[in-house]
């Protein structure tokens, strides 16, 4: 089984060793191409004004001055166009994504463009416990875990317009409780922060970041995190709202 590895931490994240990891328990023929850069919450974005360029650091294995997603359009239409990957995995993201972040998520959006060229796709995210842990961040539980969760799912027929989302939680993996499929929750809150500050000239700048949230709908990738199950959420890209169809017809028929 020939597995494309990327992310949306960077080439050199620690993350990405974790999932290479993962990734050679289940195979030799292991190619690693992933943005040259940190962009994390690029989304699905790929680059139209600017060239591409793209580094070799050893065999099979490349950087790409773009993003999640032009690193998987590169992969799959360059790289690897005479041998395409058989399975795509992104990640092991620092961090969750979890809820309505999946759609800010280069992690996802990589596995999301696998998808779309017709690979099965899995995103793989590790959750952490508090904010400001750079690379402190403990990837304990998805190294303990990450075999365990990928074998079922790579046995399953492939479904076409469909990736999975694997979070696993913040906590030792001894004390992980299982694994649990369950579907997208969302937040009850507005979690959006603007962390002002003033830089040496005396000029301001600006940051976003994301707060906390209690939000923990019953039977949601969220409350599953929160009780400590690695979270397994089969997605699609497929965005029609169909319950909308007939009356938002019905609109335009008077």
């Amino acid at each position: 089984m020939r597995i494309l590895l990327t992310n949306d931490d960077g080439v050199h994240a620690p993350g990405l060793k974790v999932l290479e990891a993962i990734a050679r328990t289940l195979s030799d023929d292991i190619w690693i191409v992933a943005p040259s850069e940190e962009q994390s919450g690029a989304g699905h974005s790929l680059t139209l004004t600017r060239p591409l360029r793209i580094r070799k650091h050893g065999e099979r294995h490349y950087s790409v001055t773009g993003t999640p997603t032009d690193a998987v359009m590169m992969a799959v239409g360059h790289l690897m166009k005479d041998a395409k990957p058989d399975l795509i995995l992104s990640g092991v993201n620092r961090g969750a994504n979890l809820a309505e972040d999946v759609t800010y998520s280069g992690t996802v959006a990589a596995a999301m463009e696998g998808t779309i060229s017709g690979i099965r796709s899995i995103a793989l995210s590790q959750v952490y416990a508090r904010s400001g842990m750079g690379d402190d961040v403990p990837f304990a539980a998805a190294e303990a875990w990450g075999e365990k969760v990928l074998r079922p799912l790579i046995a399953l027929p492939v479904t076409p317009r469909m990736l999975f989302n694997v979070n696993f939680p913040a906590i030792d993996p001894d004390a992980i409780k299982g694994i649990r499929v369950v579907r997208q929750g969302f937040h009850d809150v507005d979690r959006t922060k603007i962390v002002e500050g003033t830089d040496p000239r005396g000029y301001r700048y600006y940051w976003f970041s994301l707060g906390s949230s209690d939000a923990v709908p019953e039977g949601s990738d969220l409350a599953a995190i929160a009780e400590g199950y690695i979270t397994v959420t089969p997605l699609h890209y497929d965005l029609t709202q169909d319950s909308a169809m007939a009356v938002t017809a019905a609109a335009f028929s008077a």
